[in-house]
Formats: C-alpha cells, structure tokens, sequence
C-alpha cells in the first residue's frame, strides 16, 4: 500500500499525463493511440483519486460525499500537516 505522500505525488504525475495529452489531443483528434493512452490514464487516475479519498478524504470536490452536512473540510488538506 502507498503512504499519503507516495499516492499524491503519483496523482500529480498521471494528472500531468493527462493534461498533457489532451493538449496534443486538440490538434491531434483522430490520434487513436493518443486516445487510447488519455482514457487509461484517465481510468487510472480517477483509480487513485478514489483510494486517495478512501484513505485520507477527498482531493478533489468532486469526491466529496455530504449528506447532511459538509464534509469537505473533514480531514486536513494535502499541503497541511507537513506534506510539501
């Protein structure tokens, strides 16, 4: 299992794969091997995304779970607590 730090900074690089190719994407759209790479990375990091919310909370605002209540400020965000 990877530690806090180890899973953040794989979210961070995988974001970065992404980003990435969806700019070549928008010049490139008939790219099938582009397109390809952009949806398993895409698979992957929302993959980590979700075990990062399991374990520590959620990264992202889109995997904040409320049902009576805010939860977003639950747990402490990745750069408080020594993280950076």
């Amino acid at each position: 299992m990877r530690n806090r730090e180890q899973l953040l900074k794989e979210i961070f690089q995988v974001s970065f794969c992404v980003d990435d190719v969806t700019l070549y994407l928008d010049t490139h759209p008939q790219d099938i091997d582009a397109m390809q790479f952009y949806h398993e990375h895409v698979n992957r990091r929302k993959a980590m995304l979700d075990e990062y919310a399991a374990q520590y909370g959620p990264l992202l605002i889109d995997d904040v779970t409320c049902q009576d209540r805010w939860t977003w400020t639950d747990e402490p965000f990745p750069w408080e607590g020594g993280m950076c």
